[in-house]
């Protein structure tokens, strides 16, 4: 097939489906077309040659206007963010803009001002944020990839409750520059995908040192490769399981893996450190960076805020001094302990979210009887890792066709 093909094929499956599951928030069928030219001509080329990706909504394309999903921020970009000139360098084709939370500070892509983001498997349900148009658009079919960002969770979340591969990378692996941020200590760029060969290829093409970004990381660490898969160790955190709400469902699917992985050659060994385990102080570290983020408009008339980002931003806006300082200092000891055990364990596993479904416009999520807030069961797991910095997978599980 050619380029042109190709984006004509996955275009036309995104102009039908998107009325019903909202997941772009701009179709760009005319660039697309023309960039896909460009790859049938032979002018571009590259690893990722006319393969079409959806972008969120928060990164920076030239000659397109960055909404945050905001009802009032519109940055019309004059350049684009270096990750997208690295996918357009390697032949990628930018199809579309995907939905998210509003300033992605949200964890279901139920949008105020955009409308709500459906999940392809069940319509009542949220995918998941804040990169839920991204997850849609490749769970059902119409991007072949998609472009998330990761502060709390916000890759893996969507990619776990739509049934796809979710890549969050190493903090400054994936340059942060002409991305709106959230929190710049834990922000992180990543690709879902259907596949980890895929994600791997996309992940790829971003990554690198970029001096526009003070987060970026000039070093280049290269992966380690293990002799056989029965001299992996795999750590289970005990005590991390217990604290996340985590339904019957999900501990079966969870334990399923551990044993197949155990059959598969692994070392799969429960893990009783305490050390490893959120604390809710952790909201703070978000919080404080968000606050500076938002401080010069939450006060102004005429730049309005749905009700759940405005109760966050003002809650995060009276988070003390002594509060940021106290979790800093454990972030710090949690980076230790971690250290610590990635010394003895070459992965530390977990379940993605402590339940797959939450329902569109219903607060919190019921698990063994009880209502929780959705933050702890959908973020529980993950949130952690963009404390420590280092990077995370969230994988589907082989499922008989019901939602993940």
């Amino acid at each position: 097939m050619t380029a042109r093909e190709v984006v004509e094929n996955y275009l036309e499956v995104a102009e039908s489906k998107n009325p019903d599951l909202n997941a772009f928030t701009e179709l760009d069928p005319e660039g697309a077309l023309r960039q896909a030219d460009l790859v049938d001509a032979g002018s571009r080329s590259g690893s990722l040659a006319g393969v079409p990706i959806a972008l969120k909504d928060l990164i920076d394309h030239a000659g397109h206007v960055t909404t945050a999903g905001s009802a009032f921020y519109r940055r019309q970009a004059a350049v684009s963010a270096p990750v997208v000139e690295r996918l357009e360098a390697a032949g990628a084709i930018i199809m579309g803009r995907t939905g998210l939370d509003e300033f992605a500070y949200g964890g279901s892509s139920e949008n105020p001002w955009f409308g709500v983001v459906r999940n392809p498997w069940d319509r009542n349900l949220s995918p998941g944020g804040s990169s839920g148009g991204s997850a849609v658009a490749v769970s059902a079919g119409m991007a072949p990839a998609a472009i998330g960002t990761d502060t709390g969770g916000s890759v893996r979340v969507p990619a776990a409750l739509c049934g796809i591969v979710g890549l969050k990378v190493t903090h400054g692996r994936i340059p942060l520059t002409g991305i709106f941020p959230l929190a710049g200590s834990m922000d992180t760029v990543g690709p879902l995908t259907t596949t980890c060969a895929d994600a791997r290829l996309v992940y790829r093409a971003m990554k690198g040192f970029d001096r526009s970004d003070p987060w970026s990381d000039p070093r280049d660490l290269q992966g380690r490769r293990l002799s056989s898969v029965d001299r992996i160790r795999v750590a289970v955190p005990v005590a991390w399981l217990e604290w996340v709400p985590t339904s019957g469902e999900a501990r079966t699917s969870f334990e399923t893996l551990c044993e197949r992985l155990r059959e598969a050659g692994p070392r799969v060994e429960p893990l009783r450190n305490q050390a490893l385990v959120p604390d809710p102080i952790r909201v703070s570290l978000s919080a404080a960076e968000a606050a500076a983020v938002h401080r010069q408009w939450i006060d102004d008339p005429d730049k309005p805020y749905g009700p759940e980002v405005r109760e966050r931003v003002e809650t995060a806006m009276r988070t003390t001094t002594e509060e940021y300082t106290r979790a800093l200092r454990w972030r710090a000891g949690i980076v230790q302990a971690a250290r610590r055990i990635f010394s003895e364990y070459d992965l530390i596993l977990t379940p993605t979210v402590g339940h797959s479904r939450k329902t569109i416009g219903v607060d919190g999520i019921v698990v063994g009887g009880k209502r929780h807030w959705t933050g702890d069961v959908l973020g529980g797991y993950t949130s952690l890792v963009n404390v420590l910095g280092c990077a995370a997978i969230s994988l589907p599980l082989a499922n008989d066709g019901t939602p993940p």
